[in-house]
């Protein structure tokens, strides 16, 4: 899962260049300046955006980095990636290049499913067990089951299902190792491609208790966060910008992408493609123009992937062992050659 959200400009200073605001320093409680004379580490740099990711300033975070952009010794990969040629493809090509948009494009989770189907049996199975050892009388049933309605029903709405989300996806993580590494990969592919493209990953997480946790939030499963100001300022006008479309598509795409690469099909992303679906209705495209953003944007980010591969492994490993962003970007930074870009 993919979050956008909007920003707040801490401890920036910008200044007009061309028509344009760019940053000429950021200032903070270490003034830290990157230049041809100056070399400061990018480790040093990470640790710092880690800093002001948690302290919300995201606007500085991200000017942090673009400082860094592009500089030997540091973010090298930050929008760096080699991407293809915009324009219409066909199934055929995507097939060629061995794609096939059914098995990417509709996600069943049948882990979960089986899981909430097993949950009902056992419940009914306990509760005819429970029936003749206790000798329960129907009324008292009658009375269980009508207070695990009404609990259902408050769960329903007032937290939007998220108890149930949270019980059903603690139960997939603990006993499923197989759900538990495809969402892993998911997010590693999401926070992969957003960070080559050029979008600073904000934060994951990987379980709905891991997003209860971080972000007090019980109606997620698992998802990824991004500075992404300029998107929600764009959408809020109603023009989007073909650079901007084209990210926030491969970045929805990311997580069904590297499911399909890993497993062969995805189970995961279903709200991925639906945001990506409404966004692309609510801009006025006609089918057969969404059509082509979705092919363009899957052949683009599948290619991505594979080239990307051990890179999108490693940072996987680190999601499941809990590092920070500024790591799961140095990770990225050592794992690719700037002649793979």
């Amino acid at each position: 899962m993919v979050g956008f959200g909007l920003m707040q400009r801490v401890g920036v200073v910008l200044t007009p260049c061309h028509g344009q605001l760019k940053p000429r320093t950021c200032e903070f409680r270490v003034r830290i300046r990157c230049s041809s004379n100056v070399y400061v580490s990018r480790k040093k740099v990470l640790e710092k955006v880690d800093e002001e990711l948690a302290k919300g300033n995201d606007r500085a975070a991200l000017a942090l980095v673009k400082d860094l952009q592009g500089k030997p010794g540091g973010l090298r990969c930050f929008g760096a990636a080699r991407q293809v040629p915009q324009r219409l493809y066909t199934l055929d090509e995507l097939k060629l290049n061995g794609i096939e948009t059914l098995s990417l494009l509709s996600p069943v989770d049948t882990t979960l499913g089986s899981i909430e189907r097993n949950l009902q049996i056992a419940a009914i199975l306990g509760g005819g067990a429970a029936w003749n050892a206790f000798g329960i009388s129907p009324q008292q049933i009658f009375y269980i089951s009508l207070g695990l309605l009404f609990l259902w029903t408050l769960d329903a709405v007032s937290f939007g299902g998220g108890i149930g989300s949270l019980i059903v996806d603690t139960i997939g993580h603990t006993f499923s190792q197989k759900y538990h590494n495809r969402v892993i990969q998911h997010e590693a592919g999401h926070f992969l491609i957003a960070y080559l493209i050029g979008i600073l990953p904000k934060g994951y997480s990987i379980s709905s208790l891991d997003a209860l946790q971080k972000e007090g939030s019980l109606n997620i499963q698992a998802g990824t966060a991004f500075v992404d100001f300029e998107f929600q300022e764009e959408v809020n006008t109603g023009k989007v910008s073909a650079t901007t479309l084209n990210r926030f598509s491969c970045i929805a795409l990311a997580g069904v992408s590297t499911e399909y690469l890993i497993y062969g099909f995805a189970e995961g992303g279903l709200d991925d493609i639906r945001k990506l679906d409404l966004l692309l209705k609510g801009l006025g495209f006609t089918q057969k123009k969404a059509d082509s953003q979705v092919r363009w944007s899957l052949l683009n980010t599948v290619l991505l992937l594979r080239r990307h591969e051990a890179a999108r492994a490693k940072v996987a490993e680190a999601l499941s062992m809990g590092k920070s962003v500024g790591t799961c970007i140095d990770i990225i930074e050592s794992s690719i050659d700037v002649s793979d870009l």
